[in-house]
């Protein structure tokens, strides 16, 4: 399992490497969601356009550098691979990034302008993350899971020191779920510091993998995808973060391909934010009516990814 001395730990090694990203009070709105606090902390401000480079950076430097030679792997919906092929360059290493055929082609050319070797490969991330797992064997080459390691899952936890740091008065803090990374570092190390805390965790409707895993009482895989948010799409988590996510998190709620549309434009509207579907998710939650927020709560929503659902209005 994660700690929040590793979440610490990671933090003090990722920080020259990684942006502490602001936190925005959402004031000044036309269309203001409610009655209650709210603020943005903007992670799609982070390097290479998401929270994902926390996690990648902290596999990185935690793995021996002889190790690193023969280059680093992963699959991805786009902003993982983003990550690693960030890191890629840090390190100078080789990185090879898997994606799905979902992915949309900007993702892949910005892979490719970080000097990464792109491969697609199957219909969803699982398919492609099979294929990155057997070539990393083959060839050597080490392996940065997106979600189910603890390096990855400690760096992601990151994000909720400074949460807190900049804004003590938090009460609930909403999380977008894919694999679970970013809400199984978050969660724990949000609870650790301030037991208190409501940890919500979003999922679209059409890839309801750890609501369904909770329910079950196991990882369970789904039969299918619907959601147009590849990176939240995986059709199976893992037990590292499944158990995690069971202790730490207090609500999963779901929301639509055409909420989270709707609220990347609301970002866009409203405070120029520039949002993916998946960054928008936990704001989606809020304007959607899918989560009750109380009006005196002290909200802060994760933007957790960069792009342009929400700019063409």
């Amino acid at each position: 399992m994660v700690s929040l001395t590793d979440v610490q730990a990671a933090r003090l090694r990722i920080a020259p490497h990684v942006r502490r990203t602001p936190m925005l009070h959402a004031a000044a709105l036309k269309n203001a969601p409610n009655g209650s606090t709210l603020w943005l902390k903007l992670e799609h401000l982070q390097v290479s356009g998401s929270f994902k480079a926390r996690g990648a950076v902290n596999k990185l430097l935690s793995t021996p550098m002889e190790t690193l030679q023969r280059g680093v792997i992963t699959a991805s919906g786009g902003n993982h691979g983003l990550a690693v092929a960030y890191t890629g360059w840090l390190a100078k290493v080789p990185a090879y990034v898997y994606l799905p055929h979902n992915t949309p082609p900007s993702k892949a050319e910005k892979l490719r302008a970080w000097g990464a070797e792109v491969v697609m490969h199957g219909e969803v991330w699982d398919d492609a993350n099979a294929a990155a797992q057997a070539r990393a064997a083959q060839e050597g080459m080490t392996y940065v899971h997106p979600f189910a390691d603890p390096a990855v899952i400690a760096g992601q936890g990151t994000i909720a020191l400074e949460v807190l740091e900049d804004l003590p008065a938090v009460d609930t803090l909403l999380v977008a779920i894919g694999g679970g990374g970013l809400i199984s570092g978050v969660s724990l190390a949000a609870k650790a510091l301030k037991p208190t805390m409501r940890v919500i965790g979003i999922e679209p409707v059409g890839a309801p993998t750890l609501k369904e895993s909770l329910a079950a009482n196991a990882v369970i895989s789904l039969p299918t995808i619907t959601t147009r948010a590849n990176t939240l799409a995986p059709r199976q988590s893992a037990p590292i973060n499944l158990e995690i996510i069971r202790q730490n998190v207090d609500e999963i709620v779901l929301v639509r391909d055409e909420d989270m549309l709707n609220a990347a434009r609301w970002l866009w509207f409203e405070l120029g934010i520039a949002a993916e579907l998946s960054g928008a998710a936990a704001m989606a939650a809020v304007l959607s009516g899918a989560l009750a927020v109380r009006p005196d709560a002290h909200v802060c929503v994760l933007v957790c990814g960069a792009g342009t659902d929400g700019i063409s209005l």
